[in-house]
């Protein structure tokens, strides 16, 4: 995870053109996600520590000492008292870490949980003829009010620190330079718990050039290719819901992001603008219920890169050095060949590969995409390509978290079809960054591999990148990965 600064891409603009809330460093939309995934953590350690208690508790009422000698009765008051507690941890949202929460309300939220699983012990140990004696049961609460008192300490510490360096602080830029966006950065300048970057408007030459210091940094078209977005959270509409035609339209032209756009209402209150942009702020940490179920897929996809792939790196780790030295041997230059390429919310990310072109015809750019029998493409190259084990390096991209392991192709930034930047072939085509790129795809194991030589083809590939989105799942996942090896010895007529 990496704090990108200015001079990495985002200087797009003099210091008088940052505004009052411009930090000096900003924080990729992936990155604060990663952040924001901790909540699943903190909870899986929690749990871990609830059984941990319990288990030893128990084990001390055993004779013997050990759990398996316990004997049901025995342990279920205090098993029933961690599932509670567990379940009244996640009710009372003590994951969140909401910035209107201090330290005493949290430890007072999780007190109240303590509560709940105290109730149940005693009525379950009196319920259960010889269950746990009542110095068995304070010894459970005791202990497990210890661990978990240290450990959300801990926890808030960590959210709060994380706040304090500019992390989990949501980034958003306004569409409209109206009276009403005026009001709302003057409320979110007087909160200062999230950052407006700068504003957009579709009438750009009636626009004043700030609202209170923030930055009107262009029109739409200026938003849907400004090198800022990969940093926005979310992309507030500040127009008058009354004019719905405008509304429409301009929600329209926005679609084609793939950051998350919000119509803003537009209360005159100061205490209903107030609740709206409190619940901009209080998205510190993933919800763990069922409101944030793309956050739960994301920290499942998560975990599934580094499960499966840092055991296949490791394992692959004897190929990749004799890939290197064949690599040396065969041509000179560089054993690794770097280019930048879309990721996550369009952020530009550095993709790995091994080399397979001769080093004075690479393309960074790839202005020029590989064509059969391609003079600049070495003899081992021809081999590396055909079976994609110049693309073994990107593990380290997904070890990362820039790439995972299924997921739509990363392209190189401003590759081109024919004469035509590919992004500008198809209207959906940022559709394909709102999630990770990967190392293989839905749509590499249906045909749509390698350069895009046509329209026909990148629309091809976007549909199915899009399609995969939508379905996306570790069932699917798994079955792509499974699929990969065999599409690829199977596709024999396919250019790489």
């Amino acid at each position: 995870m990496t704090i990108f600064h200015d001079s990495d891409a985002i200087a797009v603009e003099s210091m008088s053109r940052r505004g009052p809330m411009r930090p000096r460093r900003l924080v990729s939309v992936r990155a604060n996600q990663s952040k924001r995934l901790s909540s699943h953590v903190f909870r899986a350690v929690d749990v871990i520590a609830l059984v941990a208690v319990t288990a030893a508790v128990s084990a001390i009422q055993s004779p013997a000492h050990l759990v398996l000698s316990t004997s049901v009765r025995q342990i279920l008051p205090l098993v029933l008292g961690a599932l509670v507690l567990a379940r009244a941890l996640r009710a009372l949202r003590l994951y969140r870490f909401e910035r209107s929460n201090g330290i005493r309300a949290h430890l007072g939220q999780l007190a109240g949980a303590l509560g709940m699983s105290i109730a149940v012990v005693f009525i379950a140990s009196w319920l259960i003829t010889d269950g746990p004696s009542n110095t068995v049961c304070w010894q459970w609460i005791g202990l497990a009010a210890i661990v978990l008192t240290a450990l959300h300490t801990g926890w808030w510490l960590i959210v709060r620190a994380w706040q304090s360096a500019g992390w989990l602080t949501p980034n958003l830029v306004i569409v409209g330079a109206t009276e009403y966006a005026e009001r709302v950065i003057g409320d979110a300048i007087a909160r200062r718990n999230v950052n407006v970057l700068g504003v957009f408007d579709d009438r750009l030459e009636r626009s004043p050039k700030a609202l209170l210091g923030v930055p009107v940094l262009g029109d739409i078209d200026a938003l849907l290719s400004h090198k800022i977005t990969p940093y926005v959270d979310r992309v507030v509409i500040a127009v008058e819901p009354s004019a719905t035609k405008r509304v429409r339209e301009i929600a329209a032209r926005l679609a084609v992001l793939p950051n998350e756009v919000t119509l803003f209402l537009a209360p005159q209150e100061s205490s209903s603008r107030t609740a709206a942009l409190a619940r901009l702020e209080d998205s510190a940490l993933a919800e763990l219920d069922g409101a944030a179920d793309l956050d739960r897929k994301a920290f499942a996809k998560r975990a599934q890169d580094l499960l499966i792939g840092a055991p296949i790196l490791i394992l692959a780790s004897p190929v990749l050095a004799l890939i290197a030295l064949l690599i040396k041997i065969d041509s000179r230059g560089p054993v690794f060949f770097r280019q930048r390429r879309h990721g996550f919310n369009n952020e530009e990310i550095v993709v790995w590969k091994f080399r397979s072109m001769r080093t004075d015809a690479t393309d960074a750019r790839a202005e020029r995409q590989v064509s059969a029998n391609d003079d600049r493409v070495t003899r081992l190259g021809r081999v590396l390509r055909k079976t994609s084990l110049d693309e073994l390096p990107q593990l380290i991209n997904v070890l990362r978290g820039e790439m995972s392991l299924v997921g739509p192709r990363p392209h190189a930034i401003g590759m081109k079809t024919g004469e035509v930047e590919s992004a500008r072939l198809v209207a959906e085509y940022a559709h394909r960054h709102r999630i990770k790129p990967g190392m293989t795809g839905w749509a590499a194991i249906n045909g749509s591999r390698g350069p895009l030589h046509a329209a026909a083809d990148v629309q091809q590939r976007v549909a199915l990148d899009i399609d995969y989105i939508g379905r996306q799942s570790f069932r699917l996942d798994l079955r792509i990965m499974a699929m990969t090896v065999p599409g690829l010895l199977g596709d024999r007529h396919a250019v790489r």
